[in-house]
């Protein structure tokens, strides 16, 4: 049979011609490669052995599960069937059912609302126990669990945290005192902290809050969540964990009060993020700093981000921070700017008579504060009536705590003088036994109490002086705090 010649210009090739050279002499363009031969072009458009095609919209799904809803198990629950399951969790997992918990759930009244609390304070939770408590969440919500002192490690924490935000258990959790819930129950804590639309207060006072568990919590919480009250005193927060959740929180729209008490957050890189996140957030109503290190050079990044709070903050506790009466410059520079402050407590700060003396005009020109705290300030009569100046000028104060101050008889003149003028204060907290005279009141002569000892000096003796204040103020304005 004759072999039929087969012409250049044609595009069909034999396997065993694939790999041959093609002679025919293409234009320069198409040697360059920038343009396909017309043979190329139309061998595009042959119809190839292949097919792709698609199903109709109709058959692209074909199926799809409802996600399972948590509740399932509550509908038309009862006690009896609550405890039966609680008891045969316990006795899957081989661990002992907690009486407390059974008689809690004895004492259920109401199951379609949340009931007030489910108290497993001081119990020891293992993981057993953590995970048999399941058969109670998913069937009963609660406005407050207690966890407080639990000994939670971190598989139960982890537990536990997961099904408090499945079954939105609680709107107040209490985790305080478990010092080993570590990373993996911080982890959980915080993805509950984000997922759940029912939680609002949380307390984890004395649980270690390191650096390796407090990026996880400073992501919750810079996501505006349910939260509006966190308690972290006593959580190792110092450092590079402050730093994270006062990075996270200038972003965090919703949380309210904030408790960092006991953390010996120090006056320099602690106090300025401090300072920052007061520049940068007015929704925090609550900032508790007692018992902390702030100092007066702390003071000063506090009262630049305080200038800033012309709306938000309410009260501010630096009780027991070592100031003195170097800070009170930076705080009376600051009153004057915040129009929300409304408490201020300053108790156990050695701020002295004059730093009271620099106080003052920054409180006279302040139009906000409501309540003062001078406790144990190391106050004397001289502070006493700057103390009273102010009094005299405010047409708002409301309560005013000088307990712990060596005022005496001149000092509660002033007060008494200035009591007299103001309508506005209600409560005056003073030591209920009076200081006693280093100096016969005879032998006074300037200053308030001179003056008023002069105009009583002929009826009264120095007893019945201070005797007569002193009831004076006590049936009107004194009581305890």
């Amino acid at each position: 049979m004759e072999s039929q010649d087969v012409p250049a210009s044609s595009t069909t090739e034999s396997p065993s011609d694939a790999d041959q050279t093609c002679i025919t002499e293409a234009p320069a363009t198409d040697q360059a490669g920038l343009y396909p031969s017309v043979e190329e072009v139309d061998d595009k458009h042959k119809p190839s052995g292949k097919r792709v095609t698609f199903p109709s919209d109709e058959d692209i799904v074909s199926g799809a599960v409802e996600p399972k809803d948590p509740w399932r198990h509550a509908q038309n629950v009862t006690v009896e069937e609550i405890l039966s399951s609680y008891k045969q969790a316990c006795q899957k997992l081989n661990c002992k059912p907690i009486p407390k918990v059974l008689k809690q759930i004895q004492e259920l009244k109401d199951l379609t609302q949340r009931n007030e609390c489910l108290d497993l304070k001081g119990e020891k939770l293992d993981y057993k126990a953590c995970e048999s408590l399941e058969e109670v969440l998913k069937r009963v919500q609660f406005k407050v669990i207690d966890l407080e002192q639990t000994n939670l490690d971190e598989d139960g924490a982890s537990a536990l945290f997961d099904m408090i935000e499945y079954y939105e258990s609680a709107t107040h959790l209490n985790i305080s005192f478990n010092k080993h819930i570590g990373t993996r129950g911080w982890q959980a804590a915080a993805h509950m902290m984000r997922k759940t639309s029912s939680l609002q207060y949380l307390d984890a006072r004395n649980t270690p809050l390191l650096d390796h568990s407090a990026p996880f919590v400073a992501r919750a919480l810079r996501i505006s969540g349910s939260l509006a009250v966190l308690h972290l005193e006593n959580a190792g927060l110092s450092g590079r964990p402050l730093m994270l959740l006062a990075t996270a929180l200038k972003m965090n729209m919703n949380l309210r009060e904030l408790y960092l008490a006991d953390n010996k957050l120090n006056g320099l890189q602690d106090s300025a993020q401090l300072g920052n996140l007061l520049k940068f957030n007015y929704n925090i109503q609550i900032l508790d700093l007692r018992n902390n290190h702030i100092l007066d050079s702390g003071l000063a990044y506090v009262c630049e981000g305080l200038k800033e709070q012309r709306k938000g903050l309410v009260t501010l506790v630096l009780w027991n921070n070592q100031l003195t009466h170097n800070g009170m410059g930076y705080l009376a520079a600051a009153l004057p700017c915040t129009q929300s402050l409304e408490t201020l407590n300053l108790g156990h700060n050695s701020v002295g008579n004059e730093g009271v003396h620099k106080l003052k005009d920054g409180l006279i020109a302040n139009r906000s504060v409501l309540r003062l705290g001078l406790a144990s300030t190391k106050l004397s009569c001289e502070g006493a009536v700057a103390v009273a100046e102010f009094i005299a000028e405010s047409p708002r104060l409301l309560r005013l705590d000088l307990r712990e101050n060596e005022i005496k008889t001149g000092g509660l003149m002033a007060l008494s003088l200035a009591l007299k003028v103001n309508t506005s204060l209600l409560r005056l907290d003073l030591d209920r036994e009076p200081k006693k005279e280093t100096v016969s009141m005879g032998r006074k002569r300037g200053g308030v109490g001179g003056l008023e000892n002069r105009r009583l000096r002929a009826g009264c003796s120095p007893k019945q002086t201070r005797t007569l204040i002193l009831k004076w103020l006590t049936g009107v304005f004194v009581s305890m705090w």
